[in-house]
């Protein structure tokens, strides 16, 4: 116990340190827990996302693929498709705001009305999203950015960070 550890490489050639990390789950291929005392985790599982931090909509923002998906399901007027006024009322947007967006957006000069409600609700967790998307049972959206959660995101925030 009093014993000085080395950090230990293993065949994924990522260095496990302990005490820096901590237990995700029991299965990581990376770190034993035969091996290793109840403070360790892995460094690079891919099952787990170990050091990545949940995704705001601005992080959404700068994903011009996903960004632009969302764009050409959210901004259609249908009457019985539930979009981006109904998100952005939800989220507290009173009807003269959503008129003046809807405005805005018209024109020779077009700006997504999905982006500026996104924009302007920039800080927000991606998660308050999917509960919204559930809520008004958009389920096209919901797996996109479920897909973009689990898939991209963490290559995106892996490669700024």
């Amino acid at each position: 116990m009093d014993q000085i550890q080395q950090p230990v490489e293993n065949e994924a050639s990522a260095l496990i340190c302990p005490g820096s990390i901590t237990p995700v789950h029991s299965d990581c291929p990376i770190v034993s827990t035969s091996e290793f005392t109840p403070d360790l985790q892995c460094l690079s599982c891919e099952k787990c996302l170990c050091s990545i931090p949940p995704p705001k909509i601005s992080d959404l923002l700068d994903d011009e693929d996903l960004l632009y998906t969302l764009r050409l399901k959210l901004d259609p007027a249908h009457y019985t498709v539930k979009n981006w006024k109904n998100f952005a009322s939800r989220w507290g947007m009173s009807y003269d705001e959503l008129m003046m967006l809807e405005q805005r957006t018209h024109g020779s000069t077009y700006h997504s009305p999905t982006q500026e409600f996104l924009f302007r609700y920039s800080q927000k967790p991606v998660t308050e999203l999917t509960e919204l998307c559930r809520f008004y049972q958009r389920i096209d959206v919901l797996r996109l950015l479920q897909h973009w959660v689990e898939n991209d995101w963490p290559s995106r925030w892996k490669r700024v960070h």
